[in-house]
């Protein structure tokens, strides 16, 4: 068996703590009523673009 004897680079000096972690928007961090509402302004634009198609 092999020993994980490769080092990883960090990006903070010795004796200071890790930065934090940038936070990326993401749909599964919003609350079910901001994901509903999304959800049904994406189905309205949809039928509005098939409306205007077929127009």
């Amino acid at each position: 068996m092999q020993a994980h004897d490769h080092h990883h680079q960090h990006h903070h000096h010795p004796g200071h703590v890790h930065p934090p972690a940038a936070i990326h928007p993401s749909i599964l961090r919003m609350s079910a009523a901001q994901r509903l509402g999304i959800a049904g302004a994406a189905i309205v634009l949809l039928w509005l673009l098939v409306f205007w198609a077929s127009a």
